[in-house]
């Protein structure tokens, strides 16, 4: 039953000018402060509520007549009591907790918004345990927050900014605070926090194709630009006896030019130098049981494509580096252009689906941005809001001429929000970088439950060795693994270990990406992970002399008939394994999947032999 805490009745309008301070307090957190410098003719009610272990602070504002939203602030100070780390999607080094004293341009500040990461902060301990999860129903707009330790007393102090840009005037706003501070595993709290931020902001995910499941192969980090039909098809023809049943032609195929930047991005016509026959080249690709997907930057338009005069007027701002500007998807017309362009790829070419880029320049966080004026031709108030239609549009679109189309979106821009446009999250870029991987995909895969989750692509030196390239594989086993190496240049050997975990992911997929999961230890770079469901778990160890608690979820004994795979992905030779029970068979394969022998286990606490990047099969 709903129990309502504490809500503050109407105390009417506040006068113009005088700045706004409201109070209400909580099991959780205490008292939490509404604060706003500024309201001008605003009115606020705070008010909070409690149900099913969590609470709901929420604000309501209005005004009588259209006006500028104002900045305001809700905030709360907490004892760090068994508080050692705070988890957010985008963070790749150590989820540290940062000083209280910073400012906006100080990292202690971090700023979300449609396109750029996802308001979702967990504080967790050494152990694992959630000791507080914070969300915000706000998704689409900026929300700033400042969650930082007070020197002076070892204090949380917790302030989340709202509305820290000048937007188009509305007349009323409500936004609501999640409180989780229940104490269950720490992913379970933020996991949560993602579906109960898309449940109230009435969001539906994009529909997951079971082609975004399967592994990937990716032109860039080999051919960046210089990508040519007949490479393509011969690295897929590799590809595809190795088991790989998706390709992405990322930049370049647009263009001649290999000189970086985008300067020619915007017209998104083929480069018959490199593509003499598109259409019949995708054919041929797609016959080998591939599926074929190419590039785009959404907002960029070159400064020496042709399209670059048309849209004068309607960019944002120019991108210094890149040499090109990013538009403006106020304008009707040009999120119009962009659908277009995309429908006619899709239909003239006969894809399967588009890797949609750089969306995170849509922003509003720039200084000196173009204002929307009374009769300018922009006919929506916000960037973000601009975003949202353009996005929901363009896989309307998209999927109205080719059903269970994929559409890829690359870390940062992950949120709730976006999930309604694209079916595949790939981890930032990060190449070689094998704890940046493992990282970016737990990432992911906790902030984005309803999403197929991609690794950054793989890839590694001619000269590395089989478990070197099986190491990095292994890194991204929970995600969706994407290749991106030269296959008719590698060694047989790293074609053999390829197809091995290729079948490995493909046999245990449901276990490894679609059911529970149990990321331990962010603030060491997920050293030990568990996903399964009720037929099998997987249990992997990256780093050399931790126990691994062999057992089902939450520490259960699994029931008669599941099973239970263990992989070694460290660099040593050996496991310390904690069993739970003990196992009535024990099979042992090695990096290749070839049958080995399987070492003696016992019920409990025991160190045996394993090769690294091998693997156990206990029933």
């Amino acid at each position: 039953m709903k129990k309502l805490l504490v809500c503050c009745c109407l105390l009417g309008f506040a006068l113009v000018g005088r700045a706004v301070e409201k109070k209400v307090v909580t099991q959780t957190v205490g008292t939490v402060t509404l604060s706003c410098n500024q309201p001008g003719s605003w009115r606020f009610i705070l008010s909070a509520r409690a149900e099913g272990g969590k609470e709901y602070v929420t604000v309501e504002m209005a005004t009588p007549r259209e006006a500028v939203p104002p900045h305001f602030l809700l905030s709360f100070r907490l004892p760090q009591q068994d508080v050692h780390h705070i988890w957010n999607i985008n963070d790749k080094e150590r989820f540290m907790l940062a000083p209280s004293w910073g400012s906006p341009q100080w990292e202690s500040w971090r700023v979300t918004d449609l396109a750029w990461g996802m308001p979702l902060y967990t504080y967790f301990n050494d152990n694992n345990r959630n000791r507080l999860t914070l969300a915000t129903s706000e998704v689409l707009r900026e929300v700033e927050a400042r969650l930082g330790v007070q020197e002076q007393d070892c204090v949380l102090c917790g302030d989340f900014g709202f509305f820290p840009h000048q937007e188009s005037p509305i007349t009323h706003y409500k936004v609501t605070l999640l409180l989780d501070a229940r104490d269950v595993f720490w992913s379970d709290a933020a996991r949560e926090a993602s579906l109960w931020m898309s449940e109230t902001a009435g969001l539906k995910p994009c529909p997951v194709p079971e082609a975004a499941y399967e592994p990937l192969y990716s032109s860039w980090y080999q051919f960046h630009q210089n990508v040519f039909q007949k490479d393509i098809e011969e690295e897929c023809a590799i590809a595809a006896r190795l088991g790989m049943k998706t390709l992405i032609v990322d930049d370049g195929w647009q263009t001649d030019d290999t000189g970086g930047g985008y300067p020619y991005c915007g017209d998104w016509q083929i480069s018959r130098r490199r593509f003499p026959d598109f259409p019949a080249h995708v054919k041929r690709v797609q016959a080998m049981g591939i599926k074929y997907m190419i590039w785009y930057s959404v907002p960029a338009i070159g400064e020496k494509s042709m399209n670059f005069e048309r849209f004068k007027g309607k960019y944002l701002y120019r991108v210094d580096w890149g040499k090109y500007h990013v538009l403006d998807p106020r304008f009707p017309e040009v999120r119009q252009f962009l659908i277009d362009t995309y429908v006619k790829a899709v239909q003239d070419w006969g894809l399967d689906g588009l890797k949609l880029d750089f969306i995170n320049n849509f922003t509003q966080r720039r200084q000196g941005l173009p204002e929307m004026k009374p009769g300018d031709g922009r006919d929506i108030k916000t960037i973000p809001d601009a975003v949202n239609v353009l996005m929901k549009d363009v896989r309307d679109a998209l999927t109205a001429i080719r059903p269970g189309i994929l559409l890829e979106f690359r870390q940062k821009y992950v949120g709730p929000a976006i999930a309604q446009y694209g079916n595949m999250f790939r981890v930032s870029d990060c190449p070689g970088d094998l704890w940046a991987n493992r990282i970016g995909i737990c990432n992911l895969r906790v902030g984005a439950p309803r999403t197929a989750v991609h690794s950054d692509m793989i890839e590694w030196h001619l000269q590395e060795s089989p478990e070197g390239v099986a190491r990095a594989l292994l890194a991204s086993l929970y995600g969706v693994i994407q290749y991106s190496a030269m296959l008719r240049d590698v060694p047989q050997s790293h074609r053999d270990v390829v197809a091995h975990w290729i079948a490995f992911t493909r046999e245990h997929r449901d276990a490894l990406l679609k059911g529970w999961l149990r990321p331990y230890h962010p603030e060491s770079g997920y050293p030990l992970i568990a996903a399964g469901n009720d037929r099998e778990t997987v249990i992997t160890s990256y780093q050399d002399g931790i126990v691994v608690p062999v057992c089902g979820k939450d520490g259960a004994v699994p029931a008669q008939g599941q099973q239970v795979l263990v992989v070694n992905a460290g660099e040593t030779d050996q496991l310390i394994l904690d069993l739970a029970w003990k196992p009535r068979s024990v099979q042992a394969f090695d990096l290749y999947g070839r049958p080995i022998q399987a070492p003696a286990l016992r019920k409990g606490l025991q160190r045996i032999a394993l090769p690294s990047c091998a693997h156990l099969v206990l029933r």
